[in-house]
């Protein structure tokens, strides 16, 4: 398979267009399910309201029956419960690193492991969060780490 990225022409719209034989269900699954995903939600700090787009979050927090955003210097508050927003971001790059907690994968900048088969994420803004060992194994086949036995 090929793939070509190519800036579109001014006043163009970005467009994909996917040339194949027959079309493969799991692509076409996931091509839906990008393009009906919701890439911004709305967060409040102070006496403000603001349009947070997903990849500006490091993390989601619950934390006494209130869920936050964690982005690289503010920490905004969320209308939706954690398994929420698993829900809604699903098919992106968070994924569930302890009970209370949701990570953007694309904000990693390493990992390092703990006693008791946890890790330590080191996030792209110096923060350091624990991925909880029952959480572990689905980080790393997320990330397509092999396990080793």
């Amino acid at each position: 398979m090929k793939i070509i990225i190519e800036p579109p022409q001014p006043n163009d719209e970005d467009t994909v267009i996917i040339r194949c034989a027959s079309p493969d269900p799991r692509l076409v699954s996931m091509l839906l399910s990008f393009q009906t995903a919701k890439t911004e939600l709305t967060g409040y700090l102070d006496n403000r309201i603001v349009r947070l787009n997903y990849q500006e979050v490091y993390y989601f927090e619950a934390n006494e029956n209130r869920v936050f955003a964690y982005c690289k210097s503010d920490v905004y508050e969320v209308k939706y419960k954690l398994y929420e927003l698993e829900e809604l971001f699903n098919t992106l790059d968070f994924v569930r690193c302890s009970k209370s907690m949701i990570v953007n994968m694309e904000k990693i900048d390493y990992l390092s492991p703990l006693f008791g088969g946890k890790l330590e994420a080191h996030l792209k803004n110096s923060e350091k969060i624990v991925i909880s060992r029952q959480y572990v194994h689905s980080l790393k086949a997320k990330l397509g780490i092999q396990e080793v036995e």
